[in-house]
C-alpha cells in the first residue's frame, strides 16, 4: 500500500462505479470527454488539488481504463454493484487507518472545482464537528436527486432518494449532489450499519446522515451552483456539461488577455493555456496541449492539438497542428497545411498546401505551396531536417530522411531523397519538351 503523503487529515475515494447511466455507449460513464480530457480525471484532479493522504479510484469489473486513468493513486474493484456505501466500503482497507477526514466524490461530475470541494471540507471542521456534510444545490426540477431535509436550524437532518420520497420530500428543491465530507471516525464505525432497505434494494451511502443524527452527531449542507455539482448520467447531459466548461473556458481566455473574435465559436480544451494579445478568429477547436505566446493569431477555421505557437506567430486559416508541433516566434503557417510531430523554427513559414511532418525548419526557411515531407515509407517515420534560410519550392516532395543543408533551394517540382548541401540548387525536373502544333493536332485526333 503506498505511504501517506499531502494532508494527513484528509483522504478521497471517487467513485467511478454505481450511478447508473443512459450513455449508451461500450465505455465507462466516466471516461466520456468533457473538454478534452474523460470526466474522471476532472474529478481526480479536483480531488489531488486538495493534496489529501490518499486517494482511491472504486470502479467496477473489467473497468481496466478506469484502473488505468486511477494510477498511480490505487483502484479498488466492487464486485457487484450493490449501493454507494457498498463501494466506500470496498475502499475501507486504504482509508481506514489513515484516520482524518474523508472525501467522497464521484467520477461523473466534471465540473466540480477545489474551491467547492475546500468549502465542504472547511464546513466538517466547523466548530459543531459535523459527521458529516453534504453538498447541494437548489434544482428547478429535481428530477431524480436525492433530496436534502433540512432541520429547524438549518443542520442537515436527512437525505431522501428519489426513488423513496413522499410527496412532502419530493417537494423539496435543495438536492444532493452526491459529493461528502466525513468525519472518518464516524464513517467507519457506521458504515456497517446501513442496510438495503429501500426502493432498489442497495445500500445507501446517504443513510450515514440519520445514523450519525441518531447518535447526537450535527451534520450540515454547503450549497454550490448547480452547474458545478451536476452529474452526467445521459448524453444530453454530456452534452450540457460541455457547454458549461466551454463558457467557463472562455471567460478565462479572456480574463487572461486574449482575443476571441467570435467566442461562442471557439472550442477549448481544458488545458488551453492563451499568452495576452493572442487573437482567434472564429470556428477554432483547441485539442488537448496547446499553448500559444503573447501576440500570436489563430486564424479561422483551424484545428489544433498537442502545439506550441510561439510569440507573434500565426496559424490558419484551415490549418491543422497535430501533436508534437511547435511554430517558433513569427512564424507562419498557413491556409491547408498539415504540421504533425514537427518544428518551424522562428520566422519560418509554409503558407499554402503543405505537409510537413517529423521535420524541422530552420529559422527564416521557406516552404513553397504543395510542398510534402514524404516521412513514411509503410514501415517506420523517417526525419527531414531543413536548414536556415532555405527555400523548396512549390510542389517539391522530401523523401525522408532527407535533411537540406542552410541556404540551398529546392526547385518546383522536384523530389528530393538523400542530402542537399548548404547554399546550393538541387533541381530533379525532366527536360521539357516543346512540340510545335502538338495542341492542334492533339485536337484534330480527337475530333475537336
Amino acid at each position: 500500500m503506498n505511504e501517506p503523503n499531502g494532508d494527513r487529515r484528509l483522504s478521497a475515494i471517487v467513485l467511478a462505479a454505481g450511478r447508473g447511466a443512459r450513455m449508451n455507449s461500450a465505455r465507462p460513464k466516466v471516461m466520456h470527454e468533457v473538454a478534452g480530457r474523460p470526466m474522471l480525471a476532472h474529478a481526480l484532479a479536483a480531488a489531488d488539488a486538495l493534496a489529501p493522504a490518499r486517494v482511491t479510484v472504486v470502479a467496477g469489473p473489467g473497468m481496466d481504463d478506469v484502473a488505468a486513468l486511477a494510477a498511480p493513486r490505487g483502484c479498488v474493484i466492487q464486485p457487484r454493484r450493490r449501493g454507494t456505501a457498498d463501494a466506500v466500503e470496498c475502499a475501507r482497507a486504504r482509508h481506514e487507518e489513515l484516520g482524518g477526514d474523508v472525501l467522497v466524490l464521484y467520477g461523473d461530475t466534471p465540473l466540480i472545482s477545489r474551491a467547492i470541494l475546500q468549502r465542504a471540507l472547511e464546513r466538517r471542521r466547523g466548530p459543531d464537528n459535523p459527521a458529516v456534510v453534504a453538498l447541494g444545490f437548489h434544482a428547478a426540477d429535481p428530477a431524480d436527486y436525492g433530496r436534502l431535509r433540512l432541520d429547524a436550524a438549518g443542520g442537515l437532518a436527512a437525505i431522501v432518494e428519489a426513488a423513496d420520497a413522499d410527496a412532502e420530500s419530493a417537494a423539496i428543491r435543495l438536492c444532493n449532489s452526491g459529493i461528502m465530507v466525513f468525519d472518518g471516525a464516524a464513517l467507519w464505525a457506521l458504515l456497517g450499519r446501513v442496510g438495503a432497505d429501500n426502493a432498489k434494494g442497495e445500500r445507501y451511502l446517504t443513510d450515514l446522515v440519520a445514523l450519525a443524527r441518531a447518535e447526537g452527531r450535527a451534520c450540515a449542507v454547503v450549497e454550490a451552483p448547480a452547474r458545478e455539482l451536476a452529474g452526467v448520467d445521459t448524453r444530453a447531459g454530456l452534452a450540457a456539461a460541455e457547454r458549461a466548461a466551454q463558457e467557463a473556458l472562455r471567460a478565462r481566455a479572456l480574463d487572461g488577455g486574449a482575443t476571441l473574435l467570435q467566442p461562442e465559436t471557439v472550442h477549448f480544451s481544458f488545458d488551453t493555456a492563451l499568452g495576452r494579445d493572442v487573437v482567434v478568429e472564429p470556428n477554432v477547436f483547441f485539442g488537448p496541449g496547446v499553448a500559444a505566446e503573447e501576440g500570436a493569431t489563430i486564424r479561422a477555421f483551424s484545428h489544433l492539438e498537442g502545439a506550441r505557437i510561439g510569440r507573434g506567430a500565426a496559424v490558419g486559416p484551415f490549418a491543422r497542428l497535430r501533436p508534437g508541433t511547435v511554430v517558433g516566434a513569427g512564424a507562419r503557417v498557413g491556409n491547408f497545411v498539415e504540421v504533425k510531430a514537427a518544428e518551424l523554427a522562428d520566422g519560418a513559414k509554409a503558407n499554402h498546401l503543405s505537409y510537413i511532418g517529423d521535420a524541422r525548419v530552420g529559422r527564416g526557411a521557406n516552404i513553397g505551396a504543395g510542398v510534402i515531407t514524404c516521412n513514411y515509407d509503410g514501415f517506420a517515420k523517417h526525419r527531414t531536417e531543413i536548414g536556415d534560410r532555405a527555400f523548396v519550392g512549390s510542389n517539391a516532395a522530401l523523401v525522408a530522411p532527407v535533411a537540406v543543408g542552410a541556404g540551398a533551394m529546392i526547385g518546383a517540382g522536384s523530389v528530393v531523397s538523400g542530402s542537399v548541401p548548404a547554399d546550393a540548387l538541387a533541381v530533379t525536373r525532366a527536360p521539357r519538351r516543346t512540340l510545335a502544333g502538338g495542341a492542334a493536332r492533339f485536337r484534330k485526333a480527337r475530333g475537336g
